[in-house]
């Protein structure tokens, strides 16, 4: 069954959805688990550690140099321009994804 992960450091986890708090958690299970959904904040709180962009930015390449199939995303940061960038990475992502073959594996 695919999971939807919820990339934060303060809110509280949706019912029925995974908690990660770093973007390399997030990265991980979306190499290791089908993965339906993703929503993620930006700020969480350390930097050096990475930003929900970091993810998008994973996601973006797979997407075009492996044809990976992406999971719905969403953004539920309250930081206006890292959320608008994140965004724009979103609709790039979504462009390429609408390039790969209809028989592309989700994940």
């Amino acid at each position: 069954m695919p999971i939807r992960i919820f990339l934060d450091d303060e809110r509280a986890t949706p019912a029925g959805w995974v908690r990660a708090w770093w973007p390399d958690e997030v990265i991980t299970l979306l190499q290791t688990c089908e993965v339906a959904e993703v929503s993620l904040d930006h700020d969480l709180g350390d930097d050096q550690r990475g930003t929900g962009y970091d993810v998008i930015r994973w996601i973006e390449e797979a997407v075009a140099l492996r044809g990976y199939r992406p999971p719905r995303l969403h953004v539920h940061s309250a930081n206006p321009p890292a959320r608008a960038r994140m965004l724009r990475g979103i609709a790039a992502i979504e462009a390429l994804a609408t390039r790969l073959p209809d028989d592309t594996p989700p994940g």
